[in-house]
């Protein structure tokens, strides 16, 4: 039978469940057994579609199109786990999916309530994930404990213990242990009452992983212990990482965890090989590169805006044995201070994705500083857009050239709305989204990082490039090297008299993992760390070591 892992959180919110829940499913399969992942979020958006990126991070796009959080970014960095909509259910989805049975007369005779209805539902979307192939589905609960949305979450979940058997169920809470610097001391209290509130709740937790600045003694994991309610072994310290995060799993299982979680739930699990995983983390610390890229973006200053793009650098940094240093430079500010002052001196410039007409100005500038400086230059969704805009106005010769998101009446609209988006009246869900085949030119870049014609890349947008530019364009240099299969969609162009300038319509970054670089990302830093080593003041370790 499948076994179900459950993990919460307590005292704060971004403790790291979801980083914590993907490093547990990682260790799972590096033990041979068949993991799936989910994520359930209190919030009552249907999806995170129509979020800001200020509140919510950045839309993390599923192959089946389906917008999810940006949780499931780390399951598919970490695991080999399958993820579609079944793996994101919000409590908006929930609740739409119990009001159209309700209307469609699936309770004829019943007053519809949170329990048994929502929480029934909650179960069912757990349930989905349950299969003969599969060991082990792990399901992470979005929010704090205490919190009053997620109360019909926490619900379910016991309940769900007693459908299936407690023997079945393993549930771990991720709490905070905060150091005073006033009193030097660690203080377990709050986890003492976050643990309560899940106890009041009738939940028990039969693991404690313990976010903590400073290392735990034998006296902080026995006090805990014994005000928590269990084994002294079952107190789990997750210490802080200063250097990556892809050693957070190599600290759990410093401490047991996975051992812990195959012997609670009788998992016949193989042996832990982490070879391939230590091998990152010894490439990480002993780069023979430094390198320096600007992300110019319009949320900048939210990291978690932008995550999956700085995933996809560092990874990118791993397979080419260079440390990447990101400079986050915030588009409105190349506008107000220019390109020159903010962008010089970097070794390759990065425009990603982004919607809304703010901040534009100075991602075009930044495209330009890129093209005429001859820096490698890599624009993702909005960041091809910009880069057709900026060559369209300065090397085509044509003013106000702009795209129609922005100015609707602009004298040269090189890029337009989608004809299938025309008639769309709806925000939510209603872009072009998800895995879309795109076939390459076997002359451009793009298809020397891919090494094949035909590939396939997440999309999440409304606007494109207009075709009626397309051979004007081309005579000016600005070459068209990717389209959908029937070629009436632009997907990917380039410079060929550049160094390394690719932009694409589509998102790589949702498909980069840290032992496996996405072949763009790999072939951007592989052009910066060039541009770096052509340099005199470059950086190389294995110089200096020499």
């Amino acid at each position: 039978m499948t076994k179900h892992i459950f993990v919460t959180g307590g005292v704060v919110s971004s403790l790291g469940k979801g980083l914590t829940s993907a490093s547990i499913g990682m260790l799972l399969e590096n033990r041979g057994l068949s993991v799936r992942m989910q994520k359930l979020d209190p919030y009552i958006n249907v999806d995170p579609g129509t979020m800001s990126p200020y509140q919510h991070g950045e839309v993390y796009v599923l192959d089946d199109g389906s917008e999810t959080d940006l949780d499931l970014g780390h399951y598919e960095r970490f695991t080999n786990s399958p993820l579609t909509r079944d793996s994101n259910y919000t409590t908006g989805k929930i609740y739409q999916s119990v009001i159209v049975k309700e209307r469609q007369g699936a309770y004829l005779g019943q007053t519809v309530q949170v329990i048994p209805h929502i929480t029934n539902e909650i179960k069912s979307c757990i349930s989905k994930l349950a299969s003969d192939d599969v060991d082990v589905v792990i399901t992470e609960i979005g929010g704090t404990v205490g919190d009053i949305e997620s109360q019909p979450f926490l619900e379910a979940i016991r309940q769900f213990s007693l459908d299936i058997g407690s023997e079945n169920c393993l549930y771990i809470h991720l709490t905070l242990i905060p150091y005073l610097k006033a009193a030097a001391e660690l203080k377990t209290k709050p986890t003492q009452h976050s643990v309560g509130q899940l106890r009041e709740i009738g939940i028990q937790p039969d693991i404690l992983i313990c976010r903590t600045e400073r290392s735990l003694g034998k006296e902080e994991c026995a006090k805990i212990a014994l005000f928590c309610n269990v084994p002294v072994e079952a107190v789990i310290e997750e210490k802080d990482k200063d250097f990556s995060i892809y050693e957070v799993p190599l600290s759990l299982v410093e401490h047991k965890l996975d051992q812990l979680i195959v012997k609670k739930l009788g998992l016949r699990a193989g042996e832990l090989d982490l070879t391939i995983w230590r091998d990152l983390i010894h490439r990480l610390r002993n780069p023979d590169y430094e390198i320096s890229i600007a992300v110019v973006g319009k949320y900048a200053e939210h990291r978690d805006a932008y995550k999956s793009i700085y995933e996809s650098l560092d990874h990118a940094g791993i397979s080419n044995k260079a440390t990447v240093r990101v400079q986050r430079i915030h588009s409105e500010a190349v506008e107000r201070e220019g390109a020159e002052r903010l962008l010089a001196g970097v070794d390759g410039i990065l425009v990603p994705g982004g919607f809304g007409e703010r901040g534009i100005e100075g991602k075009v500038d930044a495209v330009r500083f890129a093209r005429e400086r001859g820096i490698p230059f890599f624009g993702i969704c909005l960041g091809m857009q910009c880069a057709v805009v900026e060559f369209a106005r300065n090397v085509c010769g044509m003013d106000n050239a702009n795209s129609t998101e922005f100015f609707k009446d602009t004298p040269h609209p090189v890029i337009c709305l989608l004809d299938e988006q025309k008639r769309i009246t709806d925000k939510g869900g209603t872009m072009r989204l998800g895995a879309q085949p795109t076939r390459l030119s076997t002359t451009g870049k793009a298809f020397g990082c891919y090494g094949t014609e035909s590939i396939s890349e997440r999309h999440r947008h409304r606007y494109e490039f207009n075709n009626e530019y397309r051979d004007l364009f081309t005579e000016k240099g600005l070459h068209v090297t990717g389209t959908s299969p029937d070629g009436a969609l632009v997907e990917v162009v380039e410079l060929t008299d550049h160094p390394w300038f690719v932009a694409v319509q589509y998102h790589p970054e949702f498909k980069s993992q840290p032992t496996k670089s996405h072949p763009l990302f790999h072939g951007f830093i592989q052009a910066a760390v060039a541009r770096r080593a052509e340099r005199p003041e470059r950086i190389s370790k294995t110089e200096e070591t020499a």
